[in-house]
């Protein structure tokens, strides 16, 4: 369900206290309706973080709200919105992120990446306050998980990183430590040969010794 905004509330967000007042708005006018359950919202923002729209996108229970990424993004790619923040109340108050919502945030992040819509931020709200996902920290960790990351986009990701670094056949020192790094990340065997130079059973050996 599309927001409806005054012009007014179409403002640039330049940090989260900007956006909090707007949302804070929409919370209070949504919660004479359906008091007590989880609102999950989508902003849309232009490529100077103006508002373009704010869709509710699903209403949960007391504790948990569902946002599948075909919903979260379609009317983002309809309005060519080129960046968008995740928004969800928590009606007992508590605003810490649990578990499942920074899972759904990894999950939306790497769909945003492959889509060319960024995932800026991720609000917890209340009626009286509000937590950000990138004001604490936390949209930075995202954004090194791999947990999400579709196995092809990672394999491009670890051989430009290979690339940048300066891998060839005899530099075996640097080979090694491209090798790790490709095991750390979930790899298997056959592919961190082909992408470090090494022979099988001198990586065999690498993740032996890592304890994998």
């Amino acid at each position: 369900m599309d927001i409806k905004l005054a012009e007014a509330e179409k403002i640039k967000i330049l940090n989260s206290d900007d956006l909090f007042g707007i949302m804070q708005k929409v919370l209070l006018r949504e919660n004479k309706i359906d008091q007590n359950r989880e609102h999950f919202w989508v902003i849309g923002l232009e490529n100077n973080n103006r508002i373009l729209f704010i869709e509710l996108i699903s209403l949960g229970t007391v504790n948990k709200t569902i946002a599948e990424p075909m919903e979260v993004f379609s009317l983002a790619l309809q309005k060519r919105a080129v960046k968008i923040i995740l928004c969800h109340n928590h009606p007992s108050g508590e605003l810490k992120p649990s578990e499942g919502d920074k899972e759904i945030t990894d999950r939306l992040i790497q769909v945003g990446i492959i889509v060319s819509t960024e995932v800026l931020d991720h609000l917890i709200i209340s009626e009286k306050s509000y937590l950000s996902f990138a004001d604490i920290g936390i949209m930075d960790e995202l954004l090194t998980s791999t947990k999400h990351v579709p196995s092809y986009v990672l394999e491009q990701k670890i051989k430009k990183e290979a690339k940048e670094i300066g891998i060839k056949a005899g530099k075996d020192e640097k080979a090694r430590e491209m090798a790790k790094k490709c095991l750390e990340e979930g790899l298997e065997v056959d592919l961190v040969v082909k992408l470090t130079g090494l022979t099988i059973k001198v990586v065999e050996n690498i993740k032996k010794k890592m304890g994998n």
